[in-house]
Protein backbone atom coordinates (compact mmCIF):
# COMPACT_ATOMS: atom_id res chain seq x y z
CA UNK A 1 0.00 0.00 0.00
CA UNK A 2 1.34 3.42 -0.88
CA UNK A 3 1.61 5.62 2.18
CA UNK A 4 -0.59 8.67 2.11
CA UNK A 5 -2.70 7.71 -0.94
CA UNK A 6 -6.38 8.16 -0.07
CA UNK A 7 -5.44 8.95 3.54
CA UNK A 8 -8.14 11.62 3.44
CA UNK A 9 -11.46 10.87 1.78
CA UNK A 10 -15.13 11.52 2.36
CA UNK A 11 -16.09 8.16 3.87
CA UNK A 12 -19.85 8.75 3.87
CA UNK A 13 -19.85 9.75 0.19
CA UNK A 14 -17.61 6.82 -0.71
CA UNK A 15 -19.87 4.37 1.09
CA UNK A 16 -22.86 5.73 -0.86
CA UNK A 17 -20.93 5.23 -4.09
CA UNK A 18 -20.05 1.64 -3.18
CA UNK A 19 -23.62 0.91 -2.11
CA UNK A 20 -24.99 2.18 -5.43
CA UNK A 21 -22.43 0.18 -7.39
CA UNK A 22 -23.25 -3.07 -5.58
CA UNK A 23 -26.96 -2.60 -6.12
CA UNK A 24 -26.40 -1.84 -9.80
CA UNK A 25 -23.70 -4.34 -10.76
CA UNK A 26 -24.10 -7.40 -8.53
CA UNK A 27 -25.95 -10.14 -10.42
CA UNK A 28 -29.48 -10.56 -9.02
CA UNK A 29 -29.08 -14.35 -8.72
CA UNK A 30 -25.85 -13.98 -6.75
CA UNK A 31 -27.41 -11.39 -4.45
CA UNK A 32 -30.36 -13.72 -3.81
CA UNK A 33 -28.02 -16.58 -2.92
CA UNK A 34 -26.01 -14.47 -0.49
CA UNK A 35 -29.08 -12.94 1.15
CA UNK A 36 -30.68 -16.35 1.62
CA UNK A 37 -27.67 -18.35 2.74
CA UNK A 38 -27.58 -20.52 -0.38
CA UNK A 39 -24.66 -22.34 -2.00
CA UNK A 40 -22.42 -20.13 -4.12
CA UNK A 41 -20.82 -21.44 -7.29
CA UNK A 42 -17.35 -20.42 -8.43
CA UNK A 43 -19.05 -18.35 -11.15
CA UNK A 44 -20.76 -16.20 -8.48
CA UNK A 45 -17.40 -15.19 -7.02
CA UNK A 46 -15.66 -14.74 -10.37
CA UNK A 47 -18.52 -12.70 -11.83
CA UNK A 48 -18.49 -10.29 -8.90
CA UNK A 49 -14.70 -9.96 -8.86
CA UNK A 50 -14.66 -9.22 -12.59
CA UNK A 51 -17.29 -6.52 -12.09
CA UNK A 52 -15.08 -4.95 -9.43
CA UNK A 53 -12.06 -5.19 -11.73
CA UNK A 54 -13.90 -3.33 -14.50
CA UNK A 55 -14.66 -0.56 -12.00
CA UNK A 56 -11.04 -0.46 -10.79
CA UNK A 57 -12.04 -1.62 -7.30
CA UNK A 58 -10.54 -5.11 -7.30
CA UNK A 59 -7.14 -5.14 -5.58
CA UNK A 60 -7.59 -1.40 -5.08
CA UNK A 61 -5.37 -1.52 -1.97
CA UNK A 62 -2.46 -2.77 -4.09
CA UNK A 63 0.17 -0.17 -5.02
CA UNK A 64 -0.60 1.75 -8.22
CA UNK A 65 2.59 0.40 -9.79
CA UNK A 66 1.15 -3.13 -9.72
CA UNK A 67 -2.38 -2.37 -10.91
CA UNK A 68 -4.07 -1.16 -7.72
CA UNK A 69 -5.35 2.22 -6.57
CA UNK A 70 -3.15 2.61 -3.50
CA UNK A 71 -6.16 2.76 -1.20
CA UNK A 72 -5.54 3.32 2.48
CA UNK A 73 -6.51 0.54 4.89
CA UNK A 74 -9.41 2.69 6.12
CA UNK A 75 -10.81 3.10 2.61
CA UNK A 76 -10.39 -0.60 1.88
CA UNK A 77 -12.19 -1.42 5.12
CA UNK A 78 -15.11 0.89 4.27
CA UNK A 79 -15.33 -0.70 0.83
CA UNK A 80 -15.34 -4.31 2.07
CA UNK A 81 -17.79 -3.55 4.85
CA UNK A 82 -20.24 -1.81 2.52
CA UNK A 83 -20.05 -4.64 -0.03
CA UNK A 84 -20.83 -7.21 2.67
CA UNK A 85 -23.67 -5.11 4.10
CA UNK A 86 -25.28 -5.13 0.65
CA UNK A 87 -25.04 -8.92 0.16
CA UNK A 88 -22.06 -9.08 -2.17
CA UNK A 89 -20.11 -12.36 -1.93
CA UNK A 90 -16.80 -12.24 -0.14
CA UNK A 91 -13.71 -11.60 -2.23
CA UNK A 92 -11.82 -14.90 -2.29
CA UNK A 93 -8.48 -14.03 -0.69
CA UNK A 94 -6.01 -16.63 -1.96
CA UNK A 95 -5.02 -14.66 -5.02
CA UNK A 96 -5.70 -10.99 -4.41
CA UNK A 97 -5.09 -10.76 -0.65
CA UNK A 98 -2.46 -13.46 -0.17
CA UNK A 99 -0.21 -14.50 -3.04
CA UNK A 100 -0.61 -11.21 -4.93
CA UNK A 101 0.97 -9.08 -2.16
CA UNK A 102 3.60 -11.81 -1.67
CA UNK A 103 4.56 -11.58 -5.33
CA UNK A 104 4.82 -7.81 -5.55
CA UNK A 105 6.73 -7.75 -2.24
CA UNK A 106 9.06 -10.76 -2.58
CA UNK A 107 8.74 -11.93 -6.20
CA UNK A 108 11.09 -11.19 -9.07
CA UNK A 109 10.10 -9.15 -12.11
CA UNK A 110 9.27 -12.17 -14.24
CA UNK A 111 6.96 -13.58 -11.54
CA UNK A 112 5.17 -10.26 -11.23
CA UNK A 113 4.74 -10.00 -15.00
CA UNK A 114 3.54 -13.58 -15.32
CA UNK A 115 1.12 -13.91 -12.39
CA UNK A 116 -0.22 -10.53 -11.25
CA UNK A 117 -2.43 -9.86 -14.35
CA UNK A 118 -4.28 -13.17 -13.92
CA UNK A 119 -4.91 -12.40 -10.26
CA UNK A 120 -6.24 -8.94 -11.10
CA UNK A 121 -8.60 -10.27 -13.80
CA UNK A 122 -9.68 -13.33 -11.74
CA UNK A 123 -8.78 -15.49 -14.74
CA UNK A 124 -6.34 -17.45 -12.56
CA UNK A 125 -7.78 -19.05 -9.43
CA UNK A 126 -5.45 -19.78 -6.53
CA UNK A 127 -5.46 -22.03 -3.47
CA UNK A 128 -3.18 -22.13 -0.45
CA UNK A 129 -1.01 -25.17 0.34
CA UNK A 130 -0.04 -24.72 3.97
CA UNK A 131 -1.59 -27.22 6.40
CA UNK A 132 -0.73 -30.92 6.41
CA UNK A 133 -2.15 -33.91 8.34
CA UNK A 134 0.50 -33.41 11.05
CA UNK A 135 1.23 -29.71 10.54
CA UNK A 136 -1.77 -27.47 11.05
CA UNK A 137 -1.42 -25.04 13.91
CA UNK A 138 2.23 -26.11 14.18
CA UNK A 139 2.84 -25.12 10.58
CA UNK A 140 6.63 -25.23 10.87
CA UNK A 141 6.40 -29.04 11.26
CA UNK A 142 5.37 -29.45 7.62
CA UNK A 143 7.07 -32.31 5.77
CA UNK A 144 6.06 -31.94 2.11
CA UNK A 145 9.50 -32.04 0.49
CA UNK A 146 10.88 -30.25 -2.56
CA UNK A 147 14.22 -31.60 -3.79
CA UNK A 148 16.16 -29.68 -6.44
CA UNK A 149 16.76 -31.71 -9.60
CA UNK A 150 18.36 -29.61 -12.32
CA UNK A 151 15.92 -26.90 -13.39
CA UNK A 152 13.05 -28.31 -11.31
CA UNK A 153 12.01 -29.08 -7.77
CA UNK A 154 10.53 -32.55 -7.29
CA UNK A 155 7.70 -32.29 -4.75
CA UNK A 156 6.38 -35.20 -2.69
CA UNK A 157 3.93 -35.11 0.21
CA UNK A 158 0.40 -33.98 0.97
CA UNK A 159 -1.51 -30.85 1.92
CA UNK A 160 -4.66 -30.94 4.05
CA UNK A 161 -7.78 -28.75 4.31
CA UNK A 162 -6.91 -27.03 1.04
CA UNK A 163 -9.94 -24.82 0.45
CA UNK A 164 -11.12 -24.63 -3.17
CA UNK A 165 -8.24 -26.72 -4.52
CA UNK A 166 -10.85 -28.37 -6.76
CA UNK A 167 -11.45 -24.96 -8.38
CA UNK A 168 -7.85 -23.80 -8.48
CA UNK A 169 -5.48 -23.27 -11.39
CA UNK A 170 -2.49 -22.53 -9.14
CA UNK A 171 -1.34 -23.20 -5.58
CA UNK A 172 1.01 -21.12 -3.46
CA UNK A 173 2.67 -23.76 -1.36
CA UNK A 174 5.07 -24.12 1.55
CA UNK A 175 7.57 -26.95 1.07
CA UNK A 176 10.60 -28.23 2.94
CA UNK A 177 13.82 -27.76 0.99
CA UNK A 178 16.16 -28.38 3.92
CA UNK A 179 15.70 -30.61 6.96
CA UNK A 180 19.07 -30.14 8.60
CA UNK A 181 18.55 -27.08 10.82
CA UNK A 182 15.74 -25.36 12.68
CA UNK A 183 12.46 -26.42 11.16
CA UNK A 184 11.47 -22.82 10.29
CA UNK A 185 14.71 -22.28 8.37
CA UNK A 186 14.23 -25.11 5.89
CA UNK A 187 10.89 -23.94 4.42
CA UNK A 188 10.51 -22.41 0.96
CA UNK A 189 7.61 -20.86 -0.99
CA UNK A 190 6.70 -22.43 -4.35
CA UNK A 191 4.08 -21.63 -7.00
CA UNK A 192 2.59 -24.85 -8.36
CA UNK A 193 0.41 -25.31 -11.45
CA UNK A 194 -2.46 -27.57 -10.37
CA UNK A 195 -2.49 -29.25 -13.82
CA UNK A 196 1.00 -30.66 -13.29
CA UNK A 197 1.21 -34.49 -13.55
CA UNK A 198 1.40 -36.18 -10.18
CA UNK A 199 -1.12 -33.94 -8.38
CA UNK A 200 -4.28 -35.60 -7.02
CA UNK A 201 -7.09 -33.64 -5.36
CA UNK A 202 -9.36 -35.64 -3.05
CA UNK A 203 -12.51 -33.94 -1.71
CA UNK A 204 -13.23 -33.62 2.01
CA UNK A 205 -16.90 -33.21 2.95
CA UNK A 206 -17.01 -31.28 6.21
CA UNK A 207 -19.42 -31.16 9.14
CA UNK A 208 -21.83 -28.94 7.21
CA UNK A 209 -22.21 -31.59 4.49
CA UNK A 210 -20.50 -29.41 1.85
CA UNK A 211 -17.37 -29.79 -0.24
CA UNK A 212 -15.20 -26.73 0.42
CA UNK A 213 -11.89 -28.31 1.17
CA UNK A 214 -9.60 -31.06 -0.03
CA UNK A 215 -6.53 -33.17 0.56
CA UNK A 216 -3.93 -32.67 -2.17
CA UNK A 217 -1.31 -35.34 -2.89
CA UNK A 218 2.02 -34.70 -4.64
CA UNK A 219 3.72 -37.70 -6.23
CA UNK A 220 7.04 -36.70 -7.87
CA UNK A 221 5.54 -33.42 -9.07
CA UNK A 222 8.10 -31.46 -11.10
CA UNK A 223 7.89 -27.71 -10.47
CA UNK A 224 10.12 -25.30 -12.42
CA UNK A 225 12.79 -23.80 -10.17
CA UNK A 226 11.77 -20.37 -11.50
CA UNK A 227 8.57 -20.79 -9.47
CA UNK A 228 10.47 -20.36 -6.20
CA UNK A 229 9.52 -17.03 -4.59
CA UNK A 230 12.42 -15.39 -2.80
CA UNK A 231 15.36 -17.59 -1.88
CA UNK A 232 15.37 -21.11 -0.50
CA UNK A 233 14.65 -21.03 3.22
CA UNK A 234 12.69 -17.75 3.12
CA UNK A 235 9.30 -19.44 3.14
CA UNK A 236 8.69 -18.94 6.86
CA UNK A 237 9.25 -15.18 6.57
CA UNK A 238 6.89 -15.02 3.60
CA UNK A 239 4.31 -17.21 5.38
CA UNK A 240 4.21 -14.89 8.40
CA UNK A 241 3.74 -11.89 6.09
CA UNK A 242 0.86 -13.64 4.35
CA UNK A 243 -0.86 -14.89 7.51
CA UNK A 244 -0.89 -11.43 9.09
CA UNK A 245 -2.95 -10.24 6.12
CA UNK A 246 -5.29 -13.25 6.34
CA UNK A 247 -6.03 -12.73 10.05
CA UNK A 248 -6.82 -9.05 9.51
CA UNK A 249 -9.48 -9.85 6.90
CA UNK A 250 -11.08 -12.58 9.03
CA UNK A 251 -12.84 -9.93 11.19
CA UNK A 252 -15.27 -9.38 8.26
CA UNK A 253 -17.50 -7.06 10.28
CA UNK A 254 -19.74 -6.15 7.35
CA UNK A 255 -20.98 -9.73 7.08
CA UNK A 256 -21.37 -9.92 10.85
CA UNK A 257 -23.55 -6.78 10.89
CA UNK A 258 -25.74 -8.14 8.08
CA UNK A 259 -26.07 -11.48 9.89
CA UNK A 260 -27.04 -9.67 13.09
CA UNK A 261 -29.90 -8.02 11.24
CA UNK A 262 -31.08 -11.42 10.02
CA UNK A 263 -30.75 -12.88 13.52
CA UNK A 264 -32.94 -10.14 14.97
CA UNK A 265 -35.53 -10.73 12.26
CA UNK A 266 -35.54 -14.49 12.95
CA UNK A 267 -35.88 -13.88 16.68
CA UNK A 268 -38.83 -11.52 16.18
CA UNK A 269 -40.57 -14.15 14.01
CA UNK A 270 -40.15 -16.98 16.53
CA UNK A 271 -40.13 -15.15 19.90
CA UNK A 272 -43.90 -15.30 20.31
CA UNK A 273 -43.68 -19.10 20.57
CA UNK A 274 -41.36 -18.90 23.59
CA UNK A 275 -42.51 -18.85 27.22
CA UNK A 276 -42.22 -15.36 28.72
CA UNK A 277 -39.16 -16.09 30.87
CA UNK A 278 -37.33 -17.86 28.05
CA UNK A 279 -38.11 -14.99 25.68
CA UNK A 280 -36.79 -12.41 28.15
CA UNK A 281 -33.56 -14.35 28.70
CA UNK A 282 -33.12 -14.86 24.95
CA UNK A 283 -33.61 -11.15 24.27
CA UNK A 284 -30.95 -10.33 26.88
CA UNK A 285 -28.59 -12.82 25.25
CA UNK A 286 -29.19 -11.27 21.84
CA UNK A 287 -28.55 -7.77 23.17
CA UNK A 288 -25.26 -8.91 24.72
CA UNK A 289 -24.17 -10.38 21.36
CA UNK A 290 -25.11 -7.18 19.55
CA UNK A 291 -23.13 -5.13 22.08
CA UNK A 292 -20.11 -7.38 21.50
CA UNK A 293 -20.44 -6.81 17.76
CA UNK A 294 -20.55 -3.04 18.26
CA UNK A 295 -17.38 -3.28 20.35
CA UNK A 296 -15.67 -5.42 17.68
CA UNK A 297 -16.47 -2.89 14.95
CA UNK A 298 -15.00 -0.10 17.08
CA UNK A 299 -11.89 -2.15 17.92
CA UNK A 300 -11.35 -3.05 14.27
CA UNK A 301 -11.43 0.61 13.29
CA UNK A 302 -9.04 1.50 16.14
CA UNK A 303 -6.55 -1.13 14.99
CA UNK A 304 -6.72 0.07 11.40
CA UNK A 305 -5.96 3.62 12.56
CA UNK A 306 -3.00 2.34 14.57
CA UNK A 307 -1.64 0.25 11.70
CA UNK A 308 -1.86 3.18 9.30
CA UNK A 309 -0.06 5.38 11.84
CA UNK A 310 2.76 2.82 12.09
CA UNK A 311 1.87 1.76 15.64
CA UNK A 312 1.28 -1.93 14.91
CA UNK A 313 2.37 -3.94 17.97
CA UNK A 314 2.22 -7.19 16.03
CA UNK A 315 -0.78 -8.66 17.85
CA UNK A 316 -3.73 -6.61 16.55
CA UNK A 317 -4.53 -9.07 13.77
CA UNK A 318 -4.48 -11.95 16.26
CA UNK A 319 -6.81 -10.10 18.65
CA UNK A 320 -9.29 -9.40 15.85
CA UNK A 321 -9.08 -13.00 14.66
CA UNK A 322 -9.93 -14.41 18.10
CA UNK A 323 -12.70 -11.96 18.97
CA UNK A 324 -14.43 -11.98 15.59
CA UNK A 325 -14.43 -15.75 15.04
CA UNK A 326 -15.68 -16.52 18.53
CA UNK A 327 -18.35 -13.85 18.22
CA UNK A 328 -19.45 -15.42 14.92
CA UNK A 329 -19.88 -18.75 16.70
CA UNK A 330 -21.95 -17.16 19.46
CA UNK A 331 -24.09 -15.37 16.88
CA UNK A 332 -24.83 -18.47 14.82
CA UNK A 333 -25.48 -20.56 17.92
CA UNK A 334 -28.08 -18.03 19.07
CA UNK A 335 -29.52 -17.87 15.54
CA UNK A 336 -30.01 -21.64 15.53
CA UNK A 337 -31.52 -21.61 19.03
CA UNK A 338 -33.96 -18.87 17.99
CA UNK A 339 -35.61 -21.38 15.63
CA UNK A 340 -36.79 -23.49 18.54
CA UNK A 341 -37.53 -27.09 17.53
CA UNK A 342 -36.64 -26.30 13.91
CA UNK A 343 -33.09 -25.62 15.03
CA UNK A 344 -32.51 -29.38 14.96
CA UNK A 345 -33.31 -29.59 11.22
CA UNK A 346 -30.47 -29.71 8.73
CA UNK A 347 -30.43 -30.94 5.16
CA UNK A 348 -27.57 -29.35 3.18
CA UNK A 349 -29.33 -30.04 -0.12
CA UNK A 350 -31.89 -27.39 0.83
CA UNK A 351 -29.18 -24.75 0.37
CA UNK A 352 -29.20 -25.48 -3.35
CA UNK A 353 -32.93 -25.09 -3.89
CA UNK A 354 -34.23 -22.96 -1.01
CA UNK A 355 -33.11 -20.90 1.97
CA UNK A 356 -33.99 -18.01 4.21
CA UNK A 357 -36.38 -16.62 1.64
CA UNK A 358 -38.41 -19.83 1.54
CA UNK A 359 -41.50 -20.18 3.69
CA UNK A 360 -40.87 -23.69 5.02
CA UNK A 361 -39.10 -23.50 8.41
CA UNK A 362 -36.83 -26.46 7.62
CA UNK A 363 -35.48 -24.66 4.55
CA UNK A 364 -34.76 -21.62 6.66
CA UNK A 365 -33.14 -23.91 9.21
CA UNK A 366 -30.85 -25.35 6.52
CA UNK A 367 -29.30 -21.97 5.80
CA UNK A 368 -29.03 -21.03 9.47
CA UNK A 369 -27.58 -24.37 10.53
CA UNK A 370 -25.08 -24.17 7.68
CA UNK A 371 -23.88 -20.83 9.09
CA UNK A 372 -23.66 -22.44 12.54
CA UNK A 373 -21.76 -25.54 11.39
CA UNK A 374 -19.40 -23.77 9.01
CA UNK A 375 -18.75 -21.19 11.72
CA UNK A 376 -17.01 -23.90 13.78
CA UNK A 377 -13.99 -23.82 11.48
CA UNK A 378 -13.41 -20.06 11.63
CA UNK A 379 -11.57 -20.34 14.95
CA UNK A 380 -9.26 -22.96 13.41
CA UNK A 381 -8.16 -21.73 9.99
CA UNK A 382 -5.76 -18.83 9.63
CA UNK A 383 -3.96 -20.12 12.72
CA UNK A 384 -6.10 -21.62 15.49
CA UNK A 385 -7.33 -19.34 18.24
CA UNK A 386 -5.24 -21.23 20.79
CA UNK A 387 -2.12 -20.29 18.82
CA UNK A 388 -3.33 -16.70 18.50
CA UNK A 389 -3.71 -16.48 22.29
CA UNK A 390 -0.11 -17.65 22.65
CA UNK A 391 0.99 -14.90 20.24
CA UNK A 392 -0.99 -12.27 22.19
CA UNK A 393 0.29 -13.50 25.55
CA UNK A 394 3.88 -13.59 24.33
CA UNK A 395 3.67 -10.00 23.08
CA UNK A 396 2.16 -8.76 26.34
CA UNK A 397 4.78 -10.53 28.45
CA UNK A 398 7.59 -8.97 26.40
CA UNK A 399 6.38 -5.43 27.07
Amino acid sequence: MESGVDSEFDEAAFRREVRAFVRSELAAETRYRVENGLYLEKADYVGWQKALHRRGWFAANWPVAFGGQGWSMRKEHAFLQECALNAAPMIIPYGVSMVGPVLYTFGNEEQKRRYLPGILSSDTWWCQGYSEPNAGSDLASLSTAAVRDGECYVVNGTKMWTTEAHWADMMHCLVRTDGSGKKQQGISFLLIDMRTPGITVEPIVTLDGEHHTNQVFFDNVRVPAENLVGAEGEGWKIAKFLLSRERTSIADTGSRIRQMRQIKETFSNYAARMPDVERTLARARMMEIEASLTALVALERQYFDEWEAGRDDGVGASVLKVLSTELLQRMTEFWRDALGVYGACYDPTCRRDGGLGASEPWRQAAAINYAYLYGRCWSIFGGSNEIQRNIIAGALLRR
